[in-house]
């Protein structure tokens, strides 16, 4: 019971942190290309991995984990920022919210499909309730569409999915913040190739906010967020502990709240009261 807790709060401050992604990744995106962007990110989160690894003197991984490795590496460091960067430029971050909301069906298919999970038919129940309930918010919030756009998202939650429950099982054995950092390092000389391949012609023009932006992606959503969040999946079960992803949208536009002066409607307060509730009932029954 206390390693399901535990589970929980890690994967509750996962989705602290991994709230602000979207928005900062729409800022980034307005000065830098998004293959550049997402290579840099990655870079920059490698090599910061590379030196935890080293300090703490962590062991090589062993070849059986390598395939995980890259389905991590595929899914979290390469293809979700890669393909939401993309499609940041086709749609706004409140419109990215209605796939976001069906990220926790994803990761708990997957969680079953790889893992070998099997959570309760309530479960499921709760989960898909809790799934719509995010996607109507988020469509009575934004009028803005693109078919491109989407079609980029849908193939972000599905690579997030994967990467997610895949790394939710390698934490097990490897630890959390180990996982996300070997997959950091396994990508970081493709990355670096790519980051030389799309380098701006200067980068003298850029603003703070796209500079605060990409040190965020960088530091804290490829890799400060990873380590609370595959601990949180591993403690307390990829099925349940990735229904807390339906409270990212909130989280998100709490922070534009407090941060930016922006009204919160009574509408938002319901929705979140009863995505509240369909987690506790996700938990209940995973």
């Amino acid at each position: 019971m206390t390693s399901s807790f535990s589970g929980w709060g890690s994967g509750l401050l996962g989705v602290l942190i991994f709230s602000g992604s979207l928005p900062a990744t729409r800022v980034a995106v307005g000065g830098l290309d998004p293959f550049f962007l997402t290579s840099a990110r990655a870079v920059l989160a490698g090599l910061l991995a590379l030196c935890l690894l080293a300090l703490f003197n962590e062991k090589q991984p062993s070849r059986s984990d390598l395939k995980s490795l890259v389905i991590v590496a595929l899914g979290v460091v390469i293809g979700f920022p890669l393909l939401t960067a993309l499609a940041l430029q086709h749609i706004t971050a409140a419109h990215s919210i209605v796939f976001i909301g069906l990220l926790p069906l994803a990761t708990a298919s997957f969680g079953v499909l790889r893992g070998g999970e099997r959570p309760a038919a309530m479960f499921w129940v709760f989960s898909v309730l809790g799934s719509a309930a995010v996607v109507c918010f988020a469509l009575s919030q934004s009028a803005e569409a693109s078919l491109v756009g989407d079609l980029f998202m849908v193939a972000a939650i599905l690579l997030c999915g994967l990467g997610y429950a895949e790394g939710a099982q390698l934490s097990r054995r490897l630890g959390g913040w180990q996982v996300i950092s070997w997959a950091l390092v396994l990508s970081l000389p493709l990355m670096v190739a790519l980051a030389v391949s799309t380098w701006p012609v200067t980068l003298s023009g850029l603003s703070l906010p796209v500079w605060l932006s990409l040190g965020y992606v960088s530091v804290f959503s490829m890799l400060v967020g990873f380590v609370f969040w595959y601990r949180g999946l591993a403690l307390g079960g990829t099925a349940g502990v990735g229904q807390l992803q339906l409270l990212q949208p909130f989280f998100g536009l709490i922070l534009a709240a407090a941060l930016l002066a922006e009204p919160i409607a009574p509408s938002m307060i319901a929705i979140t009261i009863f995505v509240v509730i369909c987690v506790a009932g996700a938990k209940r029954f995973s």
